[in-house]
């Protein structure tokens, strides 16, 4: 499979010259099969340009929330193949015990927020809560598990053959502990990411920073490196990074991390455009370096 990155920012888009190399738009992560399949993973202010990245024949994408904040779906109404009437959208989002997912988008994608009705939209339109068992699209095996953070909130495990990534961007595993990480079976999100290729992990403060932020749902870069040690994952990119963070900060705090963790796999910063090719044919891991 190949993973894209369309939005890497966290809680509000930070478009400016001090955001330019890690990106200031919000979470969208583009994953395409070697069949074709295209999911599209949230739907910040990443995903206006996203349709630059299909091919000319596809005519059906599956567009995959992790959750409801606003960050994460802002970028919605801006979707180029919602308009499109030859295209099948499915939007597939965590579900909720009192409204059901039409209801809440329509909270956003309604006026006085938005001009356009869901009802109004000319695609061939699909909703659906994310199953709790296991489900297929395309080629692509996907599991979802309820995370850490206020709200319904999914992490995603998506498996073609025997590839496989997760993918949490908004995640606080190390709430109510005193040491982290503890067991394995006490850890969440840990099914999500366990021996997957590619991670794609919260990792919105620093230590410092965390302090005075816990249960706000989010993760320090060392509880990430953590975590990813403790899943067994061959991989992790760090996402959701903070608005307050320039492309300077990154560098250093990534490099720091790092430092001090010494992982055993390789451990970047998502960039807006990077491209990660996953598969036995696939380019070798990067080296442990930052950006």
């Amino acid at each position: 499979m190949q993973v894209k990155m369309w939005g890497t920012r966290g809680s509000i888009a930070t478009p400016g010259p001090e955001t330019a190399r890690y990106g200031g738009n919000t979470s969208c992560v583009q994953v395409t099969g070697r069949e074709g399949t295209v999911l599209v993973l949230d739907a910040g202010s990443g995903i206006r340009r996203m349709p630059a990245g299909l091919a000319p024949n596809v005519k059906r994408v599956d567009v995959l929330l992790t959750h409801l904040h606003m960050d994460h779906i802002l970028g919605l109404g801006f979707f180029g193949p919602l308009y499109n009437p030859g295209m099948e959208v499915h939007i597939w989002g965590p579900a909720s015990t009192t409204l059901d997912l039409r209801t809440r988008l329509n909270r956003y994608l309604s006026p006085p927020l938005f001009p356009v009705h869901l009802r109004d939209l000319p695609c061939k339109l699909a909703l659906h809560d994310v199953p709790r068992a296991d489900f297929d699209i395309g080629e692509f095996h996907i599991s979802a598990t309820t995370v850490c953070h206020p709200g319904p909130t999914v992490g995603y495990r998506i498996a073609s053959g025997p590839t496989v990534m997760a993918y949490m961007p908004d995640h606080e595993p190390a709430l109510g502990v005193t040491s982290f990480p503890m067991r394995k079976e006490w850890t969440s999100g840990f099914p999500v990411a366990r021996g997957v290729d590619l991670l794609l992990h919260d990792t919105q403060y620093t230590d410092s920073e965390y302090a005075d932020r816990v249960g706000w749902g989010h993760s320090t870069f060392q509880q990430s490196i953590r975590f990813a040690d403790l899943c067994g994952a061959k991989r992790l990119v760090a996402v959701h990074h903070d608005p307050t963070h320039s492309d300077t900060d990154l560098d250093e705090m990534i490099s720091l991390a790092i430092a001090a963790a010494q992982p055993k796999f390789p451990v970047v910063g998502a960039q807006e455009g990077v491209v990660f090719n996953l598969g036995p044919d696939a380019n070798p891991p990067r080296p442990l370096i930052g950006p």
